[in-house]
């Protein structure tokens, strides 16, 4: 009797990231998507899936990054204190800084203005064999600047390009940008951190309490919270508009943080296993001159190990 097939680890994650996922086929409502979801589990359960997915992402980076055929973007978005830089550090926890790059993409300086709103992240995305992490993106040139419209004067964009349409036209920008990447070779992986209004209140909070976290807080958080209702609308409207079979987005519940580290560290390693990610194979040539590499090593070893014996046997003989 032949053995039943083992599940593959995508099948196995399934149920932790199928639920999050919007391809763009039928509607979409934020308010639908729960930000304090658990999918079932508690953090004891949570922290054993978050470990094992730390050795696999571990395992496939290590493959990624030799077979240099694929790379990785992952870009995560969220309001304030939706736990973006502590996803990045738990996640990527153990793996290889070499094939690893975080960007964190803030208000854009006079040089990246000089630019079209693509230019800044196109510069920073990972070259084959990497992984390449956004924390914020060029989402937010379709975000800060639609909640903000004077930041838009500031991109020095001809006035008669400013239209009413500008937002969908960045939007259709925005797809074919990365059907490019995904047509040749970079896969793209979209989170959205949903957090409610009210965790990120007593986030706040934390981080007033917290002396070591002081440094996070500011007024201009407290006056962008007043414009929540806004910006959950233009959230919205992005994953309505941007969400395509090959480029979904995940909309990653975060009022728990641990959970949300779940949902996003099993999105990335389904990816990756989808890859088919192995170690390159030596060819003929490579084989035989790998032959007689280890041939002259072995010669170079019994040479030393001859000249010391000849030494030993020379300085005992001095002795007699």
């Amino acid at each position: 009797m032949s053995k039943k097939p083992s599940p593959s680890l995508a099948a196995e994650l399934k149920p932790l990231v199928a639920p999050f996922r919007f391809d763009g086929a039928g509607k979409f409502h934020l308010r639908s998507h729960k930000t304090d979801e658990k999918g079932g589990l508690d953090k004891d359960k949570a922290e054993k899936i978050l470990e094992a997915n730390r050795q696999r992402l571990n395992d496939f980076q290590e493959k990624l990054y030799p077979q240099d055929r694929w790379s990785l973007l992952v870009i995560l978005q969220g309001m304030d204190a939706s736990g973006k830089d502590s996803a990045i550090k738990s996640i990527f926890e153990g793996v290889n800084p070499q094939g690893c790059e975080v960007h964190s993409f803030k208000q854009p300086t006079s040089h990246e203005l000089d630019h079209d709103f693509m230019w800044r992240a196109m510069i920073a995305l990972p070259g084959r064999g990497r992984i390449g992490i956004f924390n914020r993106s060029y989402y937010e040139e379709c975000l800060v600047t639609r909640v903000h419209p004077e930041l838009l004067a500031e991109e020095k964009i001809p006035p008669k390009l400013v239209t009413k349409n500008i937002w969908r036209d960045r939007f259709e920008d925005i797809c074919a940008i990365e059907r490019y990447l995904l047509r040749n070779g970079t896969v793209i992986l979209k989170f959205f951190l949903n957090v409610s209004g009210q965790e990120q209140r007593q986030r706040f909070l934390d981080r007033l309490d917290q002396p070591s976290k002081n440094w996070k807080f500011s007024m201009n958080d407290i006056s962008e919270r007043a414009l929540w209702p806004r910006y959950m609308a233009v959230y919205q409207d992005i994953v309505r508009h941007t969400s395509t079979t090959l480029a979904p987005w995940y909309v990653v519940p975060a009022d728990h943080k641990w959970f949300a580290r779940v949902v996003i560290g099993s999105a990335i390693v389904s990816a990756l296993e989808n890859l088919d990610l192995h170690f390159p194979h030596a060819d003929k040539a490579s084989l035989k001159e790998f032959k007689q590499v280890r041939e002259a090593l072995e010669n170079e070893g019994k040479g030393r190990k001859k000249a010391k014996a000849k030494k030993k046997a020379k300085a005992k003989k001095s002795s007699q």
